[in-house]
C-alpha cells in the first residue's frame, strides 16, 4: 500500500473517531433538556392539582357561608313570623322558610360532593408529589451522569483533536486538499477499498484499468464515478462477482 494511503487512512480513522465523538456531544444537551423537562412537567402537573383542591376547599368554604347565610334568613323568618298576626304574611313566610331549607339541603349536598371531590384531590396530590419527588430525583442522577460522560467525551475528543493537524500535515498537500474536499462532498467514507471490482463507496463497477492501477500501487487512484481515493490490500478479492 502506498504510504500516502496508508496516512489518508490514519487520518481518515482520526477524523471519523472525532466526528463520532462530536456527535455524541451534541446529543449531551438536548437529553440534559429532556430529563429536565420531565422534573418540570410532574411539577406542573403537581401545581395544578394543588390549585384544583386549592379551588375546590375555597368553594366549599363559600356554600358553608351560604349555609350560615340561609340559616340568618329561617332565624329572620321566623322572628317576623311571632310577630305578625296576618295569617296570610305568616304563610308567606313559612314558604320563605322552606324555600331556605330546601336551599340549604342542595347546598349541603354540594358541600358533601366537593369534600369528596378534594379527598380525592388530596390522594393525588400525595401521589403525585411522590411520582414529582422520583422524577427530579432520577433526573438529578440522570443530568450528573450525563454531566460527567460530557466531561470525559471533551477530554477524549480534546486528545484526538491535538494532534490531528498534525497527522494531516504528513500527508502530501495535493492529496490532502483533494481528501478534505471528499469530505466536506461525501462525508467520512471517502478512503476506501475494491471488493469484486466495485468502489467500497459508491458500489459502482471499476473499469479494469482502474482495478490494474489500484493493484499496482504506484499512484492515488480516484473512482471515475464519485471521485472517492481507492486503495487496495492483498486481502481484497479484486475479481468482479457474478
Amino acid at each position: 500500500m502506498l504510504e500516502v494511503i496508508e496516512k489518508l487512512l490514519i487520518l481518515q480513522d482520526r477524523d471519523r473517531a472525532i466526528r463520532h465523538l462530536q456527535g455524541e456531544l451534541a446529543q449531551i444537551e438536548p437529553e440534559r433538556v429532556t430529563f429536565k423537562a420531565r422534573v418540570v412537567n410532574a411539577q406542573s402537573r403537581l401545581e395544578a392539582v394543588k390549585q384544583r383542591v386549592k379551588q375546590l376547599e375555597s368553594d366549599r368554604k363559600q356554600l358553608e357561608l351560604d349555609v350560615e347565610s340561609k340559616k340568618e334568613q329561617i332565624a329572620r323568618y321566623a322572628n317576623q313570623q311571632l310577630q305578625t298576626r296576618k295569617n296570610e304574611e305568616y304563610r308567606a313566610l313559612a314558604h320563605e322558610i322552606d324555600t331556605c331549607k330546601a336551599d340549604v339541603t342542595k347546598i349541603e349536598d354540594q358541600e358533601i360532593e366537593l369534600m369528596e371531590q378534594s379527598e380525592q384531590g388530596q390522594k393525588e396530590v400525595a401521589a403525585i408529589t411522590r411520582e414529582s419527588d422520583d422524577a427530579k430525583k432520577l433526573a438529578d442522577e440522570l443530568v450528573g451522569k450525563l454531566g460527567e460522560r460530557e466531561q470525559n467525551l471533551r477530554k477524549e475528543l480534546t486528545e484526538l483533536q491535538a494532534n490531528r493537524e498534525e497527522l494531516a500535515a504528513a500527508v502530501d498537500s495535493g492529496v490532502r486538499a483533494r481528501y478534505e474536499r471528499l469530505v466536506k462532498s461525501k462525508g467520512e467514507n471517502v478512503v476506501v477499498g475494491v471488493q469484486h471490482g466495485v468502489c467500497g463507496g459508491c458500489h459502482m463497477k471499476l473499469p479494469p484499468q482502474i482495478v490494474v492501477a489500484c493493484q499496482g500501487q504506484q499512484e492515488v487512484v480516484s473512482c471515475p464515478n464519485c471521485g472517492r481515493v481507492l486503495y487496495y490490500t492483498r486481502d481484497m478479492v479484486l475479481a468482479v462477482a457474478e
